[in-house]
C-alpha cells in the first residue's frame, strides 16, 4: 500500500519497453484490484471525500496546470471545441468536487442483491453486483474525466488505468496527485487509480489487448479515437461514441416552448456529447418556428445548413449537403430540415442519428408516446433539450461516459453499470443425482 507521501502514477517513457511497462502497470492494477474488492463501503467512500477535499484544496495547482495546458492546445492551434473542454474554471473544480460527493453519498452498488429466489428444493439463489475488476479509459480534452472516472471506478470497486488525450497531461497529471494522495492517506493501494504519464500511441494498443488483464476498455473521445480503440482492440470495449442528436418539433408543439428548446440545445454548450445537431420541423408549424429560431441563432453567431424547403424562411442559412445529416458539429453549427410527418422525422433519425439522444416537443401525448417507441436512443425525451442526457442531472453523481452501445450498458454509465454480477447459491448438502 502507498501512504500520502508516495504516488504511483505509471510513467513509461520512451526510452524503454512500452508493452513491458504497461504490463506493469495492469499488473499492479489487477493487484489493486483485489484489495478493493475486500473494502467495505466506507473505506471507498472516505477515500472519495479526501479527493473532493483534495481538489478544491489544490485547486490553484491543478488551474495552473492547466492554464499551461490550454496555453499550448492554442498555440498547436486545436479546435475551439476542444479548447473549451479543455478549460477548467474554479467553479468546474467545485462542480468535480461536488460530483464526487455526490458519488460518495450514494448507495454501494458492490455487493447489492440485484434478485433472490428460494428454489423448491431448498436452494437460495443470489443474484449479486460485484466489481468489473480492471477497467482502462482512454479519453480526449476534458480533465474532469480523469477525476470522474476515478471516483466512479473507485465506488464500484474497480481498479482503473486512464490514459488522457496530450493535450490534458500536465493537468490530468495536477489531478491524479491530489488522488494519489487520498488514496494514501485512506490506506488503500495507490495502483487503485493509475494516469499513464505517456501519449505514446503504443501505450494504448498495450492496454487494449491486455487479455485477461483488463476487463473492459471504456473510450471517450472523438470518432477517430474510437475507431481507433474498436480496431485494436482484444478486450471489450464500450463505446461511448458521437452525439448525432435531434430535436423534432411536431405539428402540434408549443410554439414558445419549441423555440425556447431548441435554441437553448444548441447554444448553451455546443461543445458537448447532448448539443443537438439537427433540427427536424414538420411542415405545417415551420412558418411558426424557422424566422423567429433563425434571428436567435444569428444574434448568437449560429452557421444554419438547411433543406431546399427550409432555406426561404431562413435568412442567411447555407443550403445542406448530404454530409451535414448525421454530422457531429460540436459548434455553432445546425442542420435544419422540414419534414412532412412524423413518420419521416423518426425515419431521418434511424438513418442519420447515433442513438446518443434525441428529443421531440409536442403537447400531443400519442405522438410523444410513438416517438417514444420508436427512437431506439439511448435516452429519448420529451419537451426536454437534449443537453439534459448527462449522469450529473440523472442523478448518478458523475458519468463514465454516455454509452451509445446496447451491451452491456447504455446511455450514462454511473457507479453501477461498472459492476456485473455473480450467483450465489447457499443449500444444506444438496447433492445432484
Amino acid at each position: 500500500m502507498a501512504n500520502a507521501s508516495q504516488t504511483n502514477i505509471a510513467s513509461p517513457d520512451d526510452t524503454g519497453d512500452i508493452t513491458l511497462k504497461i504490463q506493469q502497470v495492469v499488473q499492479q492494477a489487477r493487484r489493486a484490484s483485489r484489495q478493493l474488492a475486500t473494502l467495505s463501503g466506507a473505506v471507498r467512500n472516505n477515500a472519495l471525500v479526501s479527493i473532493a477535499d483534495g481538489l478544491l484544496n489544490h485547486a490553484e495547482a491543478i488551474l495552473a496546470a492547466n492554464a499551461t495546458d490550454v496555453e499550448q492546445a492554442r498555440r498547436d492551434h486545436l479546435a475551439a471545441a476542444m479548447v473549451s473542454r479543455l478549460t477548467l474554471t474554479p467553479q468546474k473544480i467545485q462542480t468535480m468536487a461536488h460530483s464526487i460527493r455526490q458519488i460518495a453519498q450514494q448507495v454501494d452498488p458492490v455487493g447489492q442483491t440485484i434478485e433472490a429466489s428460494d428454489r423448491p428444493n431448498g436452494l437460495r439463489v443470489e443474484k449479486r453486483r460485484v466489481p468489473l475488476g480492471v477497467i482502462a479509459i482512454i479519453y480526449e480534452s476534458r480533465p474532469n474525466v480523469t477525476s470522474d472516472a476515478a471516483a466512479l471506478c473507485l465506488k464500484s470497486a474497480n481498479a482503473c488505468i486512464l490514459r488522457g488525450g496530450k493535450e490534458s497531461l500536465g493537468t490530468n497529471l495536477a489531478i491524479a496527485k491530489v488522488i494519489q494522495e487520498a488514496l494514501g492517506s485512506s490506506g488503500m493501494d495507490a495502483a487503485a487509480v493509475q494516469v499513464l504519464n505517456t501519449t505514446d500511441r503504443a501505450a494504448v494498443k498495450a492496454l487494449v489487448t491486455a487479455q485477461g488483464a483488463v476487463d473492459l476498455v471504456i473510450p471517450r473521445g472523438g470518432e477517430s479515437l474510437i475507431r481507433a480503440v474498436v480496431e485494436q482492440a482484444t478486450v471489450p470495449v464500450i463505446k461511448h461514441y458521437k452525439g448525432v442528436c435531434h430535436i423534432y418539433i411536431d405539428k402540434d408543439a408549443d410554439p414558445e416552448m419549441a423555440v425556447k428548446v431548441a435554441y437553448s440545445a444548441k447554444v448553451d454548450g455546443c461543445a458537448v456529447c447532448n448539443t443537438t445537431e439537427c433540427i427536424l420541423v414538420h411542415q405545417e408549424i415551420a412558418p411558426r418556428i424557422l424566422p423567429r429560431l433563425a434571428t436567435l441563432y444569428r444574434q448568437a453567431g449560429v452557421q444554419m445548413r438547411a433543406d431546399a424547403r427550409s432555406l426561404g424562411l431562413l435568412q442567411d442559412a447555407k443550403p445542406a449537403v448530404e454530409s451535414d445529416w448525421g454530422q457531429e458539429f460540436l459548434d455553432l453549427i445546425v442542420a435544419i430540415k422540414q419534414v412532412n410527418s412524423m413518420d419521416e422525422a423518426i425515419s431521418h433519425i434511424t438513418q442519420y442519428g447515433s442513438q446518443h439522444t434525441d428529443a421531440i416537443i409536442t403537447s400531443n401525448l400519442a405522438a410523444a408516446q410513438k416517438f417514444v417507441q420508436q427512437v431506439d436512443s439511448a435516452s429519448v425525451m420529451v419537451n426536454v433539450s437534449t443537453r439534459w442526457a448527462d449522469g450529473y442531472e440523472y442523478g448518478l453523481g458523475a458519468e463514465i461516459g454516455i454509452s451509445t452501445d446496447k451491451l452491456h450498458a447504455r446511455g450514462p454509465m454511473g457507479a453501477a453499470d461498472l459492476c456485473t454480477y455473480k450467483f450465489i447459491v447457499t443449500g444444506n448438502g444438496h447433492i445432484r443425482v
